[in-house]
């Protein structure tokens, strides 16, 4: 490497050190304190109609009836359908598929009280949704 560019990166890295040691003593040397708490409760507490809307729609599409698609009605006529036709393989599948959407509806059941909980204490918060 020649004296001119070893001199020039010298110098380039002198001077990122010099820059990040002023910036520290300019502002008294102690870091600025970060007041956020690092778990997104603002943009939860902004998000909260949206969430609420989506979870709305895919329970009253689980409540639907048998002519509903994705219903918990039309799944169980499609068990009954494929064990009476004897196809047990599509049985067994339709059945576990029944067993998951269930499970589906129980978790976004929690998950309205527990969004609930999160619209009250955002409005203790002040930090209410901005629509």
């Amino acid at each position: 490497m020649s004296t001119f560019k070893r001199a020039a990166v010298s110098f380039a890295a002198l001077a990122s050190l010099l820059a990040g040691a002023g910036a520290a003593v300019a502002d008294g040397g102690t870091p600025a304190r970060d007041t956020r708490s690092g778990d997104g409760a603002q943009a939860l507490c902004k998000r909260v109609p949206t969430i609420e809307k989506r979870i709305e729609r895919a329970l009253r599409r689980i409540d639907d009836d048998a002519a509903g698609r994705g219903s918990l009605a039309r799944l169980r006529q499609r068990v009954t359908a494929a064990e009476k036709a004897g196809h047990t393989e599509v049985h067994t599948f339709l059945s576990h598929r029944l067993t998951a959407r269930t499970t589906l509806k129980t978790t976004l059941e929690q998950r309205r009280k527990d969004l609930d909980a999160v619209s009250t204490w955002c409005g203790a918060q002040g930090e209410g949704s901005k629509d």
